[in-house]
């Protein structure tokens, strides 16, 4: 319930921000450039420029459901939260005799993670979204609830919860939940701030903070660079050379869908669970993705570029390095992105086994505590991390490959 009312929201808001600043751009003056001078731009990637005005307030938007659905102070709005505070139900029953008899059942339902007050006499205390067994004096075989007739096996609705008969015909009261969502589940923004400003303060696991990402970033790194180092000349050849693409083509076609997670065991038994282990995997999971990108490079190159260079009386190194080389560049730069992508999405798993430090390790070991907040921060972490990987990769390419898009 609480996932479709995030997602509905989420899309209401994505639709109605797109109307509102679509109506404020149309009163305001257009830039007078290349892009807005163009005729025809729909289906024309080149005339697509991020709009900076979604970008901002996509990140707000899943900044206020987040607070929203957490209760966080931080945010204006929240959506309605579990019931806190006493509530009551009528009920009848039946004794053993056949004599039907009526009573109250009075319930103080309080706040998860606070201490429960057992001193309340003749309150029966239930924690928010917590069942709760009601035993009643002499057990007797209840018939009705607020007037309701149950059977074991029934629900009735009462006031601020729902209450259930077990098949045992004992009675179990759970109180309203509302559509906010447990810390265990999603902590609110302000509880992960805190969590990393104690953990880069103390660190985690007898590490600093900055030891366990900068442990991930080297392997992340040392296995992308091995990757492409293979990757690249091999995508080459087989973009070059009929014999290489025969070869290596079964190789790569049948690595290529095999997720780096099943290359876990064999790698272990193969490499040991230390660090060349981790740095293997890692280099699995970008060497085929860059051999792809080298070798759609070179088959993207124009052929009259090709026939050109050759009546000009250039060698075959002159056209590997003056055409192939140039106009495949930005086929590898894509695929150094998606590989980058792929091999941080593969550092968890990679320190899963043995690992002392790493922003992975971090997660699975706060995983096995319940630290949900420790969780979420590492991968926020990795989230940001990675994004500024691929910003430097989107700079380099722009100043490395400024002819990527021009014929």
């Amino acid at each position: 319930m609480t996932g479709f009312a995030i997602l509905f929201v989420y899309v209401v808001l994505f639709a109605g921000s797109a109307y509102a600043v679509e109506q404020i751009k149309r009163r305001r003056v257009k830039l007078h450039d290349f892009v807005n001078a163009k005729t025809v731009t729909f289906g024309d990637e080149s005339a697509i420029r991020p709009d900076r005005a979604a970008s901002v307030i996509s990140l707000l938007v899943i900044f206020l459901l987040w607070g929203a659905f957490t209760g966080s102070k931080l945010v204006p709005f929240h959506v309605p939260g579990p019931f806190v505070g006493d509530t009551a139900f009528s009920y009848e029953a039946r004794d053993a005799a056949g004599a039907v008899a009526s009573g109250e059942v009075v319930l103080s339902v309080e706040q998860v993670g606070q201490p429960l007050d057992t001193a309340k006499q003749g309150v029966v205390v239930v924690q928010t979204g917590r069942d709760r067994l009601i035993k009643l004096a002499g057990d007797p075989q209840v018939v009705s609830v607020d007037g309701v007739a149950i059977a074991p096996g029934d629900q009735v609705r009462v006031d601020h919860g729902t209450v259930s008969m077990t098949p045992k015909g004992t009675l179990s009261f759970v109180s309203d939940k509302g559509l906010q969502m447990e810390a265990i589940w999603l902590p609110s923004p302000e509880a992960v701030a805190s969590r990393f400003v104690d953990v880069a303060q103390n660190g985690y696991q007898n590490y600093a903070l900055w030891e366990h990402l900068g442990a991930s970033l080297l392997r992340v790194l040392a296995g992308f660079a091995l990757g492409s180092l293979v990757g690249v000349p091999l995508g080459y050849a087989m973009g070059l050379s009929g014999w290489f693409r025969g070869w290596f083509d079964p190789i790569v076609e049948f690595m290529r869908p095999v997720p780096p997670l099943a290359l876990i065991p064999l790698v272990i038994i193969w490499f040991g669970i230390w660090e060349t282990g981790k740095v293997v995997l890692l280099f699995l999971a970008a060497l085929w993705v860059m051999t792809i990108a080298a070798r759609a490079g070179v088959s993207g190159v124009s052929i009259t570029k090709v026939h050109a260079a050759y009546s000009l009386g250039a060698s075959k190194r002159q056209i590997l390095r003056h055409v192939i080389l140039p106009n495949s560049l930005p086929e590898i730069f894509t695929g150094a992105r998606v590989a980058m992508g792929i091999c941080w999405g593969t550092v968890v798993a990679a320190e899963l086994v043995a690992a002392q430090m790493g922003a992975g390790m971090m997660i699975i070991a706060a995983s096995k505590f319940q630290l949900t907040d420790i969780v979420l921060m590492g991968i926020i972490l990795i989230g940001v991390i990675g994004y500024g990987i691929d910003l430097i990769m989107r700079l380099a390419e722009r100043k490395l490959v400024p002819w990527k898009g021009r014929s």
